[in-house]
């Protein structure tokens, strides 16, 4: 069995030292579905929200949410992001699909933060609908691919 990179000798939680890593372009993506009523959908694509432009304010909180993945994962590196981008798009009539693309050149991975962005800005889709729509799930959040560092690529299958 493979040792665990994450535990100290005295097995115990450490943060794992990346200082002897060498500085790679690292890519990672994203992915969650928010599922809602149709009308609650609806309301979302027309701007039609007492709260606001949930796509704009969704957005930014998976921006602000990448930039601060170090501060909510205890184990994570605070790391120079060199872009995060955060999309929309819609299956169906009742479910929002976000992805987030988050890119670095450093000696770890932004897997975790591509997730935080995804992860954070469902749950503001969901603040800012929860007023009209309180049955609102978050589902299916997963890396998708990534690229760089010393595991290589990784592509979800059937994607």
């Amino acid at each position: 069995m493979e040792k665990l990179t994450h535990i100290n000798e005295q097995g115990r939680a450490k943060m794992v030292d990346v200082s002897g890593k060498p500085v790679t372009r690292r890519v990672a993506v994203a992915r969650a579905r928010v599922c809602m009523k149709p009308e609650t959908l609806s309301r979302i694509r027309l701007g039609n929200m007492e709260k606001g432009d949930v796509l704009a304010v969704a957005q930014v909180a998976g921006i602000m949410a990448a930039k601060k993945t170090s501060e909510l994962i205890p184990m994570c590196h605070p790391i120079p992001l060199r872009g995060v981008d955060l999309r929309f798009s819609e299956e169906g009539d009742s479910t929002l699909v976000i992805e987030a693309e988050v890119k670095t050149d450093s000696v770890t991975g932004v897997e975790m933060e591509a997730l935080t962005a995804v992860s954070v800005a469902a749950l503001t889709v969901y603040d800012m609908c929860k007023a009209i729509d309180k049955e609102i799930t978050v589902e299916q959040t997963c890396l998708i691919r990534k690229t760089g560092g010393k595991s290589g690529d990784f592509i979800r299958k059937g994607e």
